[in-house]
């Protein structure tokens, strides 16, 4: 099994076929998303990013969820923190 993260910030394809192959995976993707500040596989980003959802929607929903750190990304990119 594999593991494909694309974007437009890029793609890897990430094996998950063994427990050792997939906690590979996940620690590749916890040190993206802390290293550089991203979310991996957002999908209110890709919305937002695709024009499906406006900086308003996407705003809306971040504070929907509170101050979790989804919550603060999602406003955050909204705002243009994270362009």
């Amino acid at each position: 099994m594999g593991l494909a993260v694309a974007g437009g910030r890029g793609c890897a394809w990430l094996d998950a076929g063994t427990p050792a192959s997939l906690l590979q995976a996940a620690t590749f993707v916890q040190a993206v998303q802390e290293r550089q500040g991203l979310v991996v596989g957002c999908p209110e980003e890709i919305g937002f990013r695709r024009g499906f959802l406006t900086a308003d929607e996407l705003r809306a929903r971040g504070k929907a969820l509170g101050k979790t750190a989804d919550g603060q990304y999602l406003v955050q990119l909204a705002d243009g923190v994270h362009a």
